[in-house]
């Protein structure tokens, strides 16, 4: 799992570069990298937010059982579980602390029906698109001393793995409810 994650930044990283010239050349502006890792926060959003608005509320409390799936998550679980690590994350980011409530990479448990959790985890995105819009080529590297040294691009990415992460369980839990995902419609 955790060779996969990193194998993943990596991927992510030689994309990141490929997508900013080395050089500026008199025909092409050079992208900042905040415009950049925005629009990875947008196109990941672009994919959980439907996925997660596509389970109807009557199945938000379904979870896996059919097999070695004792203990999982529920759908409404793993959506939280999400949200949470994406305001973690991006408050690491911005130095502030993420919502009350919000711990261990757990939402609030006043957070229960469908259209909070949606809202739960579309505020996620926003305060990752706050992340990414702090982040320039001067303090990308920068550590960030309350997230164990971690720096502010290493967070962000962190942030997007782990929704790509969540996102295939998600997609999983869709379809064993005979649902297709919106990306795949």
């Amino acid at each position: 799992m955790r060779n996969t994650k990193w194998f993943v930044v990596a991927v992510f990283l030689l994309m990141l570069a490929s997508a900013t010239p080395a050089q500026k050349t008199p025909t092409a502006e050079r992208q900042p990298i905040r415009e950049i890792l925005n629009i990875w926060v947008t196109k990941t959003e672009q994919l959980v937010v439907p996925a997660a608005e596509a389970m109807p509320e009557s199945k938000y409390s379904f979870a896996p059982s059919n097999g070695e799936f004792k203990g999982v998550r529920t759908f409404a679980e793993q959506v939280k579980h999400l949200a949470a690590a994406n305001y973690q994350l991006g408050a690491g980011v911005l130095g502030e602390e993420p919502p009350a409530g919000t711990s261990d990479e757990t939402a609030p448990d006043s957070i229960r029906s469908k259209a909070e959790i949606i809202e739960y985890l579309k505020g996620s995105f926003a305060c990752l698109h706050r992340a990414a819009a702090s982040i320039d080529e001067k303090n990308a590297n920068e550590p960030q001393k309350l997230k164990g040294d971690k720096t502010r691009l290493w967070l962000l990415i962190d942030a997007l793995v782990h929704s790509s992460n969540h996102y295939g369980q998600i997609v999983e839990y869709l379809r064993m409810n005979g649902i297709v995902p919106p990306a795949s419609r």
